[in-house]
């Protein structure tokens, strides 16, 4: 990966829509060259998908919350079942004062209530501790 690949990344992650003749015109590449790396990128791995950014409250999903969940035994394991958790945006295998930290969003907290409860039913789970958001400055992926 050289340069002119880690400007594309960081044009796509601003905003994934640009045209391959924009992008190229912003690296110095025509259209076509600019598009070949973008494949390049998807084939390798490096670009995994292309998504948007959504205004969660906007959705009804108003609490953000970090859960950090304890396990009695190796909690690796448990990711399709915490993935099978709708409202988990995220979750990490993690080395410190729990096993598993999730990202979680509901719409008010007798959802959240509701999703620890569901979490507490994920084998190995013997406790959690939450960390509710009350306000977001901003969130970013790094480039």
């Amino acid at each position: 990966m050289d340069d002119i690949d880690r400007m594309l990344i960081g044009l796509l992650m601003e905003d994934a829509t640009r045209s391959y003749a924009v992008l190229g015109k912003a690296v110095g590449l025509s259209s076509g060259a600019a598009h070949e790396r973008v494949r390049k990128l998807r084939e390798r791995g490096v670009i995994r998908r292309t998504t948007i950014e959504v205004d969660q409250a906007a959705l009804g999903r108003a609490v953000t919350a970090y859960v950090m969940v304890d396990g009695g035994t190796w909690m690796g394991d448990s990711a399709d079942a915490l993935a099978a958790i709708p409202e988990v945006e995220e979750a990490h295998v993690i080395a410190g004062p729990a096993s598993v930290l999730l990202k979680v969003r509901t719409e008010g907290p007798r959802e959240l209530q509701d999703v620890l409860r569901r979490v507490f039913e994920v084998d190995g789970v013997t406790g959690t501790k939450t960390i509710v958001v009350l306000e977001t400055f901003f969130e970013r992926t790094l480039k």
